[in-house]
């Protein structure tokens, strides 16, 4: 759907929609910390980074004009479908016989609040003075 929209903002909207649904796929996985920061990160931070473009920009320019490639795109995407789809049906699915995953969650949050507290919170206080200064460049006076 992020190349079948017309509009740009719905195409942003679709686009983390998926990105909630590979989030989806990585807690089917048992891999948990991995989901979390997915959405997290590509469907919070970089899907509203992604808005604010769009919203910044001319009302003119928000239309997703069609061209030529969008029709390759469209046959890519449903060869890329039929593959998955052959894949997950002949695909023998039996559990492996080894107990669950190791929950590394707790480790990393006390490698970012310990050790690395200080460049984790350089890099928070460096992305929101670049976000601000964005806002301040392209905001008319």
């Amino acid at each position: 759907m992020v190349i079948v929209a017309r509009n740009l903002l719905h195409a942003v909207l679709f686009l983390i929609l998926s990105f909630v649904g590979i989030a989806g796929l990585y807690v089917t996985l048992s891999a948990d910390f991995v989901a979390v920061t997915q959405v997290l990160i590509y469907a919070g931070a970089i899907a509203v980074l992604m808005i604010f473009a769009v919203m910044l920009t001319p009302l003119s320019s928000r239309d997703n004009a069609g061209n030529y490639l969008q029709a390759p795109a469209l046959a890519l995407s449903g060869l890329v479908v039929a593959v998955f789809t052959f894949v997950i049906l002949e695909t023998d699915w039996r559990e492996a016989g080894r107990g669950p995953f190791e929950g590394t969650a707790s480790a990393i949050g006390e490698a970012l609040t310990s050790p690395f507290v200080l460049p984790f919170e350089i890099a928070a206080v460096l992305l929101t003075a670049a976000m601000i200064g964005a806002i301040v460049l392209v905001r008319e006076d």
